[in-house]
């Protein structure tokens, strides 16, 4: 009897803990609440709760981003920006607030010259999401084998200027998209930046605290983590600058 009366106390109590958690959706207006009333902070603890659940959207991500700069936390506030961004490339909401985050930082370091060609396609990577580029590129396959479909169905004669044009035009873009996507997928599923989490750190030329200082960088920049040896993680900066931090000091996007 004590057995089964402990049973169904315990199946009683996880029926009620069910009954008062709330769902994503109810603490995301909950969240809305809290910020349309100026409570940042609160907003933020109340979003950052969707995305340990496991909720992480581009909403949530970008609000959450909002509330952290509203409260001044400018670091925490680039970070989701740049999750978010993840999630909805191209999205000019989160382009928009993540620019002004960023103007709010200390760090103004000049990035190592790119080549035209991979600057472009990066820039045409952002205008979509990664499915729409695999819609696209799946579109233009179509096109690429309809077209060759069509011209041997009505034979030799029909190889005409407007269909040689059509199918290089359509290789073309199977081209472009494939590198875009191979961008994007690289982008979606790249953990090795990270942004600057604490006020200020001094990188060591080695991962030792004895070792020589390698320069000064401030909370909100974002870095590329090379390499990592115990609680030390090897940085590069956009101007090629490489340095040791602490892991404790960087949080990877």
């Amino acid at each position: 009897m004590k057995i089964r009366a402990a049973y169904i106390l315990a199946v009683l109590a996880v029926t009620v803990l069910a009954a008062l958690a709330q769902s994503p959706e109810e603490i995301f207006m909950k969240g809305n609440e809290y910020y349309r009333a100026g409570r940042f902070e609160e907003a933020a603890k109340e979003y950052e709760s969707i995305v340990r659940q496991g909720y992480a959207s581009g909403p949530v991500l970008f609000n959450l981003g909002n509330a952290c700069f509203r409260s001044g936390k400018i670091a925490q506030a680039i970070l989701w920006f740049e999750r978010a961004a993840r999630i909805e490339p191209g999205d000019r909401d989160i382009e928009f607030n993540l620019r002004l985050a960023s103007s709010r930082i200390v760090d103004r370091i000049e990035p190592l010259p790119e080549l035209f060609l991979l600057t472009w396609i990066r820039s045409l990577a952002a205008l979509a999401s990664l499915s729409t580029s695999l819609i696209l590129l799946l579109i233009a396959w179509i096109l690429v084998f309809g077209q060759l479909a069509l011209v041997n169905l009505l034979g030799a004669s029909s190889w005409t200027a407007a269909f040689r044009w059509g199918i290089l035009v359509s290789l073309i873009l199977v081209v472009v998209l494939g590198f875009v996507v191979g961008v994007q997928v690289s982008e979606v599923s790249d953990r090795s930046e990270a942004i600057i989490v604490v006020r200020s750190v001094t990188a060591k030329n080695s991962p030792d605290v004895q070792s020589v200082d390698a320069f000064v960088i401030h909370e909100g920049l974002k870095v590329r983590v090379d390499d990592r040896v115990g609680d030390w993680m090897r940085i590069t900066l956009v101007d090629g600058k490489v340095g040791w931090i602490r892991s404790a000091e960087c949080e990877r996007i």
